[in-house]
């Protein structure tokens, strides 16, 4: 008995209208089989002959085709393709983040600081040439202590670091990491280089990110107490010593200021709650702290020794350009005036820390070749003669996976 040929404008059969609405719906059920296996009757590779177009076969093991189609739409000529994803996981068109924003608002306002700087350098141009020559004529004693004094900043700022956490640290890798991080500050904005570096470093000793980052934050606090006693103190033996500029109480003036009090007001609103949270944190890490006595004399004294040191470094070179002003108004007048240089976030207060600390010391009494000898000598040890060396001891720092 001869049965009759099928064509292809034939009908499919109720098994392969099931393969379609099972492919249509992601996965294909047929009985005796699983979401990748070939109906019964239909091969990967029949034809118009076989009563089924290649287009509606589904493809299985059993002809070594790629497995089941995933659900959802199959690509077309004219679907469209994928972003572009770089190797991160994310796509080149991506929206900047918060952070990223943030950094940006930080490099515009360095970037408006130093045009000031250099607005301010060019007009005054002739005092400082005249302190920098006063510079090339002074005492090398003094210049020498003052070298010394920078030298001695590093370990103290180690030491001070070793005392934030009750967990021991490597002595030699935390001076050289705190080395590293002073060059790495003057590279980026308001001292997010130097806390980058130590954040890295004290994870690599085994911390945890949080524990890392409210170490960093006990540091930060102590010296700030540290620095507010020793201004205290000194403007109680120095009276007078800090003069502050009178302006005219224009309506610009008072404009400004109730402006900047405005904007206070609204981000202790807005960050309230996380400072709270940061706050009751620090707070832990300071009770554990000064349950080891060990830790709490190094936290302190090193903060203290810190900010003493710096102070030194202003008065040794004042000492070796002839700066008529005693040491403690030079201290004083120094402290207040990186105080107040933090408020404008440059690159290691390039330009904000150079600009203050010149008209604190004129307004103090010193003439201004002396005061500009005096800005530029300190400037000269502390951040231009280690920029260099700082900066290739982060890079042996990081192959050697200290950082």
């Amino acid at each position: 008995m001869r049965l009759p040929s099928r064509t292809p404008t034939d009908a499919p059969t109720d098994r392969v209208r099931a393969a379609r609405r099972g492919r249509a719906a992601g996965t294909a059920r047929v009985p005796g089989g699983g979401p990748g296996a070939t109906p019964a009757g239909i091969t990967a590779g029949s034809g118009p002959a076989g009563g089924v177009d290649q287009a509606d076969a589904v493809p299985g093991p059993s002809s070594g085709g790629p497995g089941p189609l995933p659900p959802g739409p199959l690509p077309g000529p004219g679907a469209p393709s994928s972003p572009a994803v770089e190797c991160d996981g994310s796509a080149t068109g991506r929206r900047p983040s918060g952070r990223d924003r943030r950094m940006g608002w930080h490099a515009l306002l360095s970037l408006l600081v130093l045009l000031c700087a250099a607005f301010l350098a060019h007009r005054h141009w002739p005092v400082i040439a005249a302190g920098a020559a006063r510079l090339t004529h002074a005492d090398r004693g003094w210049l020498l202590v003052a070298t010394a004094a920078t030298l001695a900043t590093w370990a103290c700022s180690a030491l001070a670091q070793q005392g934030a956490v009750p967990e021991p640290l490597p002595a030699g890798r935390l001076v050289a990491v705190q080395f590293a991080a002073a060059s790495a500050n003057h590279v980026l904005p308001s001292g997010l280089g130097a806390g980058a570096v130590n954040l890295r470093f004290l994870t690599r000793c085994g911390l945890p990110l949080t524990r890392s980052a409210t170490a960093l934050a006990v540091k930060a606090c102590a010296g700030t107490v540290v620095r507010a006693l020793l201004i205290g103190g000194l403007a109680l033996a120095c009276p007078g010593a800090l003069r502050p500029p009178r302006p005219a109480a224009s309506a610009w003036t008072v404009a400004s200021w109730a402006a900047a009090a405005v904007a206070v007001a609204v981000a202790a609103a807005l960050l309230a709650r996380p400072l709270r949270r940061a706050v009751r944190c620090v707070l832990r890490d300071v009770r554990a702290v000064h349950e080891l006595p060990a830790r709490a004399a190094a936290l302190w004294g090193g903060s203290l020794a810190f900010a003493a040191l710096h102070a030194t470094v202003v008065i040794a070179v004042g000492q070796a350009v002839g700066l008529p002003l005693s040491p403690a108004r030079v201290a004083l007048v120094y402290l207040a005036a990186s105080s107040a240089a933090v408020l404008l976030p440059t690159p290691g207060g390039l330009g904000s820390l150079d600009a203050a600390l010149a008209l604190a010391l004129t307004l103090a009494g010193a003439p201004g070749d002396a005061a500009a000898s005096t800005v530029l000598g300190y400037r000269l040890l502390t951040v231009w003669l280690p920029l260099i060396p700082g900066l290739v001891a982060l890079g042996v720092l990081i192959r050697r996976r200290v950082l």
